[in-house]
């Protein structure tokens, strides 16, 4: 596909690098001649400097032949004005970056008037990943599939765990357990694992498991499943306002320690029923004094990785208690997982999913178009979904008789208004909605996962 990305900030470069790599015909529009430098020379994409707004920069990007337009600059406005122009040329599609909170009500409206495939609103979408990440407290990533009916979880084996020295045939029958490992990391490597492949403590393993089943698995294992009661953030920007917003929906008390005065105001106005706190959170006795040691979960988004890492690590050394920290600079997001914290937001990898999941299902109209996409363990492996046609190759076919590519797996069936963890004898249907998790492969249609 011809793609053109107006905006060369953090994201606009995120997305560059993915496109590229998935093969397409990118060219990036900014105004800023260093970043279309800096992005042209790490990648094999085009640049233009100039100003997206102007259809004269957009004509001379090639807007006329484009398959899709992206538009991420730093203001909402031009995005939309962009994606006004993109539509001169009828297929061309269009996604635009729409952050500011008045607009988030509006967003289908916004979609349906301006003629867009695709809204993405990265704060809000890492607000809702943190949500979900605070269900489950004993999880490093959480997944969605299946409409919500099923989860894809990763946690790591601690020391002691009785699933130490554990094959997985052994843990889904005799646990009574219905779960099935997807995908495991160990020291650096990745394996999709069989019925044989045991277990170690210091393993980070992914499971697919149903969602109302999903407690009574780490109980059955003796994981921590106790719920989020409460939560300090730090750092009162947008995503935390989105934050505390779905928190405070859930019954979950909220601290917002934030360093501005007039933010401060402006959150205690929109967040009457959280606790804004203006201070520094580097200060750790204000720390101590706002209950650190007693809270549930602590939330690090300020706009420095560096803060974020090290405010996360103290969290760590205080308490016993579930951490997120946003970082930004894939240099940092190495150094926290070495670190061993708990969990990694990031804001471009969340919004470049969802855009190469749009890519991917515009390559294949008219096939098994993906329904989610999500990149696991820094982009090394993917979890895709698909909806199956009629025409798909191999319906009918019993699993063990499916030539499947090596490194790969089927590892969950949503069909109608049951979830089904496949076995060898289990069949894929038309209108079955199926989960695959493949290292190495990127997928754009169910055939390619067959040899």
């Amino acid at each position: 596909m011809k793609i053109i990305i107006v905006g060369g900030g953090k994201t606009g470069a995120t997305l560059a690098a993915s496109l590229n790599e998935e093969g397409h015909d990118v060219t990036i529009i900014d105004y800023n001649a260093e970043r279309i430098s800096t992005i042209c020379n790490n990648n094999d994409v085009m640049g233009l400097l100039g100003n997206g707004m102007n259809y004269s920069a957009l004509s001379e990007a090639g807007i006329e032949d484009a398959d899709l337009l992206i538009a991420v600059t730093g203001s909402d406005e031009q995005n939309l004005l962009c994606s006004l122009f993109a539509k001169k040329n009828d297929h061309c599609s269009t996604i635009a970056r729409i952050r500011n909170p008045m607009y988030l009500k509006e967003t289908e409206f916004i979609k349906e008037q301006v003629g867009l495939s695709m809204v993405i609103n990265p704060e809000f979408a890492g607000a809702m990943e943190i949500s979900q990440l605070l269900r489950f407290p004993s999880a490093i990533e959480v997944s969605t599939f299946a409409r919500g009916r099923a989860e894809m979880l990763t946690f790591k084996i601690p020391e002691g765990s009785i699933l130490d020295g554990k094959n997985l045939t052994y843990v889904r029958t005799k646990l009574e357990s219905d779960v099935l490992f997807c995908c495991i990391e160990r020291d650096g490597q990745f394996t999709i694992p069989s019925g044989m492949f045991e277990l170690k403590a210091g393993d980070k393993a992914t499971i697919m498991i149903e969602t109302k089943q999903a407690h009574r698995f780490f109980q059955t294992i003796k994981y921590d499943t106790h719920s989020i009661k409460s939560a300090i953030i730090v750092g009162g920007g947008t995503i935390a306002f989105y934050l505390a917003q779905i928190l405070l929906e859930s019954r979950i008390a909220v601290k917002i320690i934030e360093r501005d005065e007039a933010r401060c105001n402006e959150l205690a106005e929109l967040l009457p029923n959280a606790m804004i706190i203006h201070g520094d959170a580097t200060d750790k006795n204000l720390l101590m004094e706002e209950g650190i040691a007693t809270t549930d979960a602590f939330v690090a988004l300020t706009g420095f990785d560096e803060e974020n890492v090290l405010l996360s690590l103290y969290a760590k050394e205080m308490a016993d208690i579930k951490v997120i920290t946003k970082v930004d600079r894939p240099i940092f997001t190495e150094l926290a997982e070495n670190l061993t914290l708990d969990s990694i937001i990031q804001l471009h990898d969340i919004t470049t999913e969802h855009i190469l999941q749009l890519v991917r299902a515009k390559q294949n109209a008219m096939g098994n178009n993906i329904e989610t996409l999500y990149r696991l363990f820094d982009g090394k492996v993917e979890a895709v979904e698909f909806n199956i046609s009629q025409n798909a190759q191999g319906i009918g076919v019993p699993l063990r008789k499916m030539n499947l590519k090596k490194n790969l797996i089927i590892c969950g069936i949503n069909r109608g208004k049951r979830f089904i963890l496949p076995d060898g004898d289990t069949t894929i249907q038309p209108g079955d909605r199926v989960i695959v998790v493949a290292g190495q492969t990127k997928l754009n249609d169910f055939k390619d996962i067959l040899e």
